[in-house]
């Protein structure tokens, strides 16, 4: 099965991932200079779109792959995922989530995070973003070269569950690449020493969702977004990893 995540991934294809993943990467520090409130969502999906034209990518979300209505998930306060921006003007203190994926010379990576709009993250938010971000990257550091997927999961919860937050369960990390979503699922709670043995050359998203409350989410009227089902903020954040012979290589960090 580990097969299905490289494909007949080579090493250009890894360069084209890694070039991608930086684009990504540059992009998210552009947002975080751009946003302010008093501007919308649709204005921040605009700016973004401009942005992915100016370093010579493609829109992924755009193309017929995903038909998704933006360039860029955003997702404000109890939305979990895949929030399509809106007419919603941003305020002082909004927790929002950012969800990219990027095509670049033909390969995909797909990256998110999460930040406060205005404002330093303080109280329950700021524990819950510190708290999500930190799970990522222990999913990440459980990484030694070949890794279960179960290994990953099991990082990820321990650290979600030890913040007391309400963990996403629904909603899954992925195989990337050659596709945005490529087997094998990476869940966010799981035993180690089960699930898919990543190989080197895997190359994967780890993407913890957490909220302040409920593990359970609902789908809201575009058919889009998933929010938090008891209306409690929620944060998100994820990196495209390289697996190597000896741990793992961000691929969307600057």
């Amino acid at each position: 099965m580990s097969a299905l995540v490289t494909g007949l991934k080579t090493p250009e294809q890894i360069q084209a991932m890694r070039e991608g993943g930086k684009i990504i990467a540059h992009i998210f520090a552009d947002i975080r200079e751009f946003i302010h409130a008093g501007m919308s969502e649709k204005d921040v999906d605009a700016f973004v779109e401009g942005r992915i034209k100016h370093y010579g990518a493609i829109a992924t979300y755009k193309t017929s792959e995903v038909n998704f209505p933006g360039v860029i998930c955003i997702s404000t306060n109890d939305e979990v995922v895949h929030g399509v921006p809106t007419d919603y003007v941003f305020e002082k203190g909004d927790v929002v989530s950012f969800d990219l994926v990027v095509t670049y010379k033909d390969m995909k990576t797909d990256s998110a995070f999460t930040m406060v709009v205005d404002d330093q993250p303080t109280g329950a938010a700021k524990h819950l973003i510190n708290t999500t971000e930190r799970s990522l990257y222990a999913g990440i550091d459980a990484i030694k070269g070949p890794v279960y997927t179960g290994d990953i999961a099991a990082a990820v919860e321990k650290v979600l569950r030890e913040g007391k937050l309400g963990i996403i369960r629904e909603l899954v990390g992925h195989g990337v690449g050659l596709k945005m979503h490529m087997p094998p699922d990476i869940p966010n709670v799981g035993r180690k020493g089960t699930g898919v043995l990543l190989k080197p050359g895997d190359t994967i998203a780890i993407e913890p969702m957490a909220t302040l409350g409920s593990e359970k989410v609902v789908t809201l009227d575009d058919e889009w977004t998933f929010a938090s089902r008891d209306g409690t903020l929620a944060a998100h954040f994820e990196h495209t990893v390289l697996i190597t012979e000896n741990g793992a290589e961000i691929i969307t960090s600057l």
